[in-house]
C-alpha cells in the first residue's frame, strides 16, 4: 500500500472529474457549483428550467460544463438523466444532491400531501439519484463522492420564539425530511464504503436569502442572537466544505454530517 504523502494543493484538485449539482442555480447551489468548477471539475448543473441551467453553466469558470433540465419530482427521469451525462461526458465522479421543491406549511396547516411531496423531492429523489451514480461508479470500479445537502434543522428543532408574530415559519415537513437525509447518508455510506464511494452530508445553518434580510430585519436579528458567530451564513461559506468532501482531501471521510452553521448547534 502506498502511504506517500501528497501536497495539500493536489488534494483539493478536481481536474479531470465530473460533478453533478442538482438545483444548481439557487442561492446555495450556485456557490457550491462555482466552488467545484474553481477546483477544476467539469460541472453538470440542473434546474427545472433547462435554459436557466444552460445559462448558469456558461457562467462558470473553466470549459465544458453542461446545464440540463431535471425536475426533482420526476424520479422516473433519473436513470435517463444519468445515462445522458455519462454518454456526453463519459463519467460522473461527484454528486451533490441539493435540489428541493417542497412546500412550507406551519405545524397547524401541514397536510399529508405536504409531507409526501417533501419526502419525494428531498429524500426519495436523493436516494434514487445517489444509487444511480453509485451503480455507475461500481461499474467503472472507480471511487467517487456523494454529498447530500440537509440542514441544521435535520439535527435540532427550531426556536419557536424566533418565528412568533412574523410571516415566516419552520415547516415540520422540512425538519422531518432533512433528518431523513442525514440518516440516509449514514446508511448508504456503510454499504458503499468498500467500493470507494464516500457519502456525506452538509447541513447548512441559517442562510437566509437577501430578500429575507431586506423584508424581515427583526427575524434576522432574532436568528443572529441564536448564532454564536453572530451573523448569518453567506453562500461562500459552503465552498470549502463542498470541495473538501468532493476531493481527495476528504478521502477518509464518509458517513458524516458536516454542520456549517456558525456554531448554532454547539449550544
Amino acid at each position: 500500500m502506498d502511504f506517500t504523502e501528497r501536497p495539500v494543493s493536489t488534494l483539493f484538485d478536481l481536474r479531470g472529474r465530473v460533478a453533478i449539482v442538482t438545483g444548481a442555480c439557487g442561492w446555495l447551489g450556485s456557490a457550491m457549483s462555482r466552488a467545484l468548477a474553481e477546483a477544476g471539475a467539469t460541472l453538470v448543473v440542473t434546474s427545472r428550467d433547462g435554459g436557466q441551467a444552460a445559462d448558469f453553466a456558461a457562467s462558470l469558470p473553466g470549459a465544458g460544463h453542461l446545464g440540463l433540465a431535471l425536475a426533482q419530482s420526476d424520479t422516473d427521469a433519473i436513470p435517463g438523466f444519468v445515462a445522458e451525462v455519462v454518454g456526453r461526458l463519459g463519467r460522473v465522479d461527484v454528486l451533490v444532491n441539493n435540489a428541493y421543491g417542497g412546500t412550507a406549511p406551519s405545524i397547524d396547516s401541514a397536510t399529508a400531501e405536504d409531507f409526501d411531496r417533501a419526502y419525494h423531492t428531498g429524500v426519495t429523489a436523493y436516494f434514487l439519484l445517489a444509487r444511480e451514480i453509485a451503480r455507475h461508479l461500481q461499474h467503472r470500479r472507480s471511487p467517487g463522492a456523494i454529498i447530500n445537502i440537509a440542514s441544521m434543522y435535520g439535527v435540532v428543532g427550531s426556536y419557536p420564539d424566533a418565528y412568533t408574530d412574523l410571516p415566516v415559519n419552520s415547516p415540520p415537513n422540512y425538519h422531518a425530511l432533512k433528518g431523513g437525509v442525514v440518516q440516509l447518508t449514514r446508511h448508504l455510506a456503510v454499504y458503499w464504503a468498500r467500493d470507494g464511494i464516500r457519502v456525506n452530508t452538509i447541513s447548512p445553518g441559517p442562510f437566509p436569502k437577501p430578500e429575507t434580510h431586506n423584508q424581515l430585519p427583526e427575524f434576522i436579528a432574532r436568528l443572529e442572537a441564536r448564532t454564536p458567530a453572530g451573523r448569518m451564513g453567506r453562500p461562500e461559506d459552503l465552498k470549502g466544505a463542498v470541495v473538501l468532501l468532493a476531493s481527495d482531501a476528504g478521502a477518509y471521510i464518509t458517513g458524516q454530517n458536516l454542520l456549517v452553521d456558525g456554531g448554532w448547534t454547539a449550544w
